[in-house]
């Protein structure tokens, strides 16, 4: 087949999938009735994660195996929006996201988004790797680790518009706390990539078709965010399950170092390695409990992402909710804490629903932060009054009276504050991580229903 006819038969199949998928987008619209508490249209709706979104993801193919509850997550980043300046995504690359795993086990799986889209995308191969990392080559690979990854036991799959798909199991030894390469090639026009755009960490580029190469050479390009790639799960039969963390930029771990894995849940991740628990990290930058902001790349809110990107999770097992500051402090900003307050707790709900305990945190301080006001303050106080009666979540970790500076308690403690009046320093992180009672993670009492 010559070239130019090659890519005239490419262009075709294209069209009459991304014609498939869509009427079949349209249909599933039809069924998913009205908006969610965005207030959006059932488009919007599917895209924020209501309806089915709280059902735990089911892989293409029939390969998984006879255990499910077999299957926990070991790494995970919440979709956030649309990478902006690529409307009609890499075509013709390879991307190899970096990520860091937190349990280990004998096979992997992975999670493909294409949440934010409206065309279908066209994964034409992919594969995964434990990364090298020596002498600087982080986009280069363990030798004997590189895999290919399959759907369906075919090479290439169609995500379908504002949908995923999961891959069959990949026998694969995984270290726990080691970086994973996860590498798609995109052929094709696919519309909007969705993406998380505050990784904290280098990910990579290749022109062409180089899912395969061990060697980071071909990867000239560099990119600090997570293109498509949305979960990794281990299998794991000794494991207990993951715990979930819904979050904000401090859960991203926004003001912490880059390329360090130094977030508060790396730290707590750290700690619970070897009692069989996988973290979790679903914090969006930006992120609300009540609004969306899909167009700033802050996601959807949290009562509506919450059932895809937290119950959705594999072997969930327990929640921790650390939200509610942006509601405070982004325009157009909530004035009335009964609301917010009333948003977390219908996240505890929604976690109930599934008998899992809810762990929550109150907000801290950002006395030194530009957007503080008394009128915010005095609305923080009020949730963080909530929080600490006992009357939001199962179990309460009070990140405000770790972190306050003890001489101006709206302020974060200098040595714990990046610069910002907001955002923690490693230090503060490191010392959110070690703070976390472990028992109210993994203890036996079930969640209050």
């Amino acid at each position: 087949m010559n070239r130019p006819r090659g890519f005239a038969l490419l262009a075709g199949l294209m069209t009459v999938v991304a014609l498939v998928c869509a009427a079949i987008f349209v249909g599933v619209g039809a069924l998913g009735g009205g908006g969610g508490r965005d207030g959006g249209s059932s488009d919007q709706a599917a895209a924020t994660g209501s309806g089915a979104g709280g059902r735990a993801r089911t892989p293409v193919g029939s390969a998984a195996p006879a255990s499910a509850d077999a299957w926990v997550g070991t790494w995970s980043a919440a979709p956030a929006g649309i990478e902006p300046g690529v409307p009609h995504g890499h075509v013709g690359r390879s991307i190899r996201n970096v990520v860091h795993t937190s349990i280990g086990g004998t096979a992997a799986r992975v999670t493909l988004s294409n949440l934010f889209s409206r065309e279908a995308l066209l994964i034409g191969r992919a594969s995964i790797a434990v990364a090298d990392g020596n002498g600087g080559d982080d986009a280069g690979a363990v030798p004997g680790t590189m895999r290919s990854v399959t759907f369906g036991k075919k090479t290439s799959v169609v995500v379908p518009p504002g949908g995923h798909v999961v891959s069959d199991p990949v026998r694969l030894q995984v270290p726990s706390d080691a970086d994973l390469l996860v590498t798609v090639y995109t052929p094709a026009p696919g519309g909007p990539v969705t993406y998380h755009p505050r990784a904290l960490r280098t990910s990579y580029t290749a022109m062409g078709d180089r899912t395969p190469d061990l060697s980071g050479d071909a990867y000239l390009e560099r990119a600090s965010v997570w293109r498509y790639l949305t979960a990794v799960d281990v299998l794991n039969r000794q494991a207990r399950g993951s715990l979930v963390v819904i979050g904000d930029s401090i859960t991203d771990g926004i003001g912490s170092s880059y390329d360090a894995d130094h977030r508060w849940t790396d730290t707590l991740a750290d700690r619970v390695r070897g009692s069989g628990l996988g973290v979790l990290n679903a914090g969006i930058s930006g992120n609300r409990v009540l609004r969306q902001s899909l167009a700033l790349g802050k996601g959807p809110s949290g009562v509506s992402r919450f059932g895809r990107d937290v119950l959705g999770q594999s072997g969930a097992e327990a929640v921790f909710v650390e939200l509610g500051i942006n509601d405070i402090i982004r325009r157009p900003n909530e004035t009335d804490p009964d609301l917010i307050i009333a948003g977390l707790q219908d996240l505890t709900r929604q976690a109930h629903a599934r008998g899992l305990r809810v762990v929550g945190s109150t907000l801290m301080p950002f006395g030194g932060n530009s957007r503080h006001t008394d009128r915010r303050e005095a609305v923080r106080d009020r949730i963080n009054d909530a929080i600490r009666s006992g009357d939001v979540f199962d179990r309460t970790v009070d990140f405000d009276r770790l972190l306050r500076d003890p001489y101006a308690p709206d302020r974060l403690r200098p040595d714990y504050d990046s610069g910002d009046g907001l955002h923690p320093s490693d230090a503060g992180y490191a010392a959110m991580g070690r703070f976390v009672d472990l028992d109210d993670l993994v203890g036996t009492e079930p969640a209050r229903l």
